[in-house]
């Protein structure tokens, strides 16, 4: 049985040589992935906490609003109606009531649906213009 055994293996075999190079770009491969890991996950702790800073969210309403009035103005300039700044203005009032709210799951409800009322007012913008 135990020569049955060996000659099964011997011809299954694959080479030590083989199976260290194997072996070494395997364990090349794990440092890689535990490497590339860590340093993407400091990366995005530390883009985390600058992005998750107070004044990120209130220098992007100053610039929504300065924006935000602009276009829907000239929106109203160019087509005459009235629907789309109307739209814009209610997004734009729920991202400042977001900067109201406590760091947490309330401040980003606001914030995201004030984005998208936001955007839905200006999407109705360009098609009124068109």
């Amino acid at each position: 049985m135990h020569s049955l055994y060996a000659a099964a293996v011997n011809q299954l075999s694959v080479p030590n040589s083989r199976l260290d190079r194997l072996a070494m770009t395997l364990s090349g491969l794990c440092l890689v992935h535990c490497l590339a890991t860590s340093v993407l996950l400091a990366l995005l702790s530390a883009a985390g906490g600058i992005l998750g800073d107070p004044i990120i969210h209130e220098v992007g309403l100053v610039l929504a609003i300065a924006l935000g009035a602009i276009a829907l103005g000239r929106g109203i300039r160019e087509h005459g109606f009235w629907l789309p700044s109307a739209i814009g203005g209610l997004g734009l009032a729920l991202m400042a009531v977001a900067l109201t709210q406590p760091h947490g799951g309330r401040e980003a409800i606001f914030t995201v649906v004030g984005v998208m009322i936001l955007a839905l007012g200006h999407r109705l913008n360009v098609l009124a213009s068109e």
